[in-house]
C-alpha cells in the first residue's frame, strides 16, 4: 500500500519532543541539545512529516539571504532533515522535502541551499551542488608576516551587531556569501563548553578595515588557533590579520581558517605553505527560475539573451522555454523562446553559481546546447568561485 505522508508545521509540544527525540538519534548528539536547538533556530521554522498519523520525521528552515552577482537574493536554507530509523525507505524524506520546496515556491523564495549528509536524497527533488566550504590551515612559525601595519582593537564584550556592517560589505562582493541567520550570528561570537572567543578589529574602532573572531584549542596534535569568522577590506588589513596570527607562533602549532577553493589570503604569505585541510561542497536549488535569474545581478558592460530549456519534476511552473535577456548588470526573464540550452532544474544550480562553466557541464553530460548558447551562458554566469562561510 502507497504510504500516506502529511506535511504540516510543528506546533504541540508532544511534537515537539517526538521530533527532538528523533533528532537526537539521528545526530548522535552532534546538535549540543536537541530542544535547545530546535529553540535557537525558532520551532515555528521547523516543518514535519507524518505517516498514517505517526511523525516520523522533520527539518528546519533558515530564512535568510544570498548574494549574487552583488544582489542579496532570499534564500532558505534547509537544517537538520532527520527521519526515524523504522521509517527510512519508506519515501517520507522525499515527501517531506518536495512539500518543503512547494512552500518556498509559494512564499515566493527563489533560492534554497542545504549541507547535504548524502547527495542522492537532494539529487532526486533537484538540488545539486553550488559552491564549497573550505577550511585551511598553516604553521604558524610558517606565516613569515610580521609587519603589523594597522592597530588591533579588541573588541569585549563581543556583540554580532557591531560585525554587521563589515560583514555586510564583504558579502556583497564574494559570490554566494550569506546574509547570516541569526542562530548562524550567534554561534559565531557565542563559546562552546571549554572554549574562550577573542574578537579584534583590524584598524581603528571609529575607521575599522576588518575584524577577526578566533578561539583557541587544544588537540591531539598540538595547539591551534581556529578562526570563526573574518573580514579583511585592504591590503594593510590581510597583512595585520596575518601578523596578529603570526604573534601566537611560540604557543600554537597551526591556524585554520575558513574560505573559499581559491584563497586570495594566502597570497600574502611567503611561501605556498597553507594547505586545505577540510573540504565539502553545499548544494543549491532553484526554487523559482524566474525570480532567482531576475534578482540576481550580472557582468556590467554584458548585453546578450541565453534561451534555456528547464526541466523541473517538483514544481511545474519551472517547466518550459524562458529567455534570459541580460544588460546592464541586470536580468530580465519572459517566457518562450527557442531552448537552445537544455537542462534539468539540478544542473541549473552549477550554472548559476559558477561553480562548473557551461562547456564543463556539457562535456559531463549535465546541459546540451548550441555553440551560440554555451558562449552566452558562459559570459552571463562568469564569476569567481562560489563559497560561503557557514556550516549550517
Amino acid at each position: 500500500m502507497t504510504p500516506q505522508f502529511e506535511y504540516s508545521t510543528l506546533a504541540q509540544p508532544q511534537d515537539i519532543q517526538q521530533l527532538a527525540f528523533i533528532l537526537k538519534q539521528c545526530f548522535v548528539n552532534a546538535l549540543g541539545g536537541e530542544e535547545a536547538y530546535m529553540n535557537q533556530i525558532g520551532v515555528e521554522n521547523f516543518r514535519i512529516i507524518r505517516e498514517s498519523g505517526q511523525l516520523i520525521g522533520g527539518l528546519a528552515t533558515l530564512n535568510m539571504g544570498q548574494w549574487w552577482g552583488g544582489e542579496r537574493l532570499p534564500m532558505t536554507g534547509i537544517a537538520v532533515v532527520g527521519i526515524a530509523p523504522e521509517y527510512r525507505g519508506s519515501g517520507g524524506a522525499i515527501a517531506l522535502m518536495q512539500h518543503t520546496l512547494k512552500e518556498l515556491y509559494a512564499r515566493g523564495i527563489p533560492l534554497s541551499a542545504l549541507y547535504p549528509a548524502v547527495q542522492t536524497l537532494y539529487r532526486k527533488v533537484g538540488y545539486e551542488q553550488g559552491g564549497s566550504w573550505y577550511i585551511w590551515e598553516v604553521a604558524t612559525n610558517a606565516i613569515g608576516v610580521r609587519e603589523q601595519p594597522l592597530p588591533l582593537q579588541s573588541v569585549v564584550p563581543i556583540n554580532d551587531r557591531v560585525f554587521h556592517e563589515l560583514y555586510h560589505q564583504q558579502a556583497k562582493l564574494t559570490h554566494g556569501y550569506l546574509d547570516r541567520h541569526p542562530a548562524i550570528w550567534r554561534r559565531l561570537i557565542e563559546p562552546d563548553e571549554n572554549e574562550q572567543v577573542y574578537a579584534y578589529f583590524i584598524g581603528t574602532k571609529d575607521k575599522p578595515e576588518g575584524y577577526i573572531i578566533f578561539a583557541q584549542q587544544r588537540t591531539h596534535n598540538g595547539e591551534i588557533i581556529f578562526v570563526k569568522d573574518w573580514v579583511v577590506k585592504t591590503a594593510a588589513a590581510t597583512q595585520t590579520f596575518w601578523s596578529l596570527l603570526a604573534s601566537h607562533r611560540s604557543q600554537i602549532q597551526q591556524v585554520r581558517w575558513k574560505s573559499s577553493a581559491i584563497d586570495t589570503l594566502t597570497l600574502a604569505l611567503p611561501e605556498q605553505t597553507a594547505k586545505i585541510s577540510t573540504q565539502f561542497r553545499w548544494m543549491l536549488r532553484i526554487v523559482d527560475v524566474v525570480k532567482a535569474l531576475s534578482l540576481r545581478g550580472y557582468p556590467l558592460g554584458l548585453q546578450t539573451e541565453l534561451h534555456l530549456d528547464i526541466q523541473d519534476n517538483v514544481i511545474d511552473a519551472n517547466n518550459g522555454k524562458f529567455i534570459l535577456s541580460v544588460a546592464n548588470g541586470r536580468g530580465e526573464v519572459t517566457k518562450g523562446g527557442k531552448g537552445e540550452l537544455q537542462l534539468n532544474i539540478r544542473e541549473l544550480a552549477p550554472l548559476y553559481t559558477g561553480l562548473f562553466s557551461p562547456y564543463h557541464l556539457q562535456i559531463a553530460g549535465k546541459v546540451h546546447g548550441t555553440e551560440t548558447a554555451i558562449s552566452a551562458a558562459t559570459q552571463i554566469f562568469a564569476a569567481s568561485s562560489p563559497w560561503v562561510a557557514d556550516f549550517f
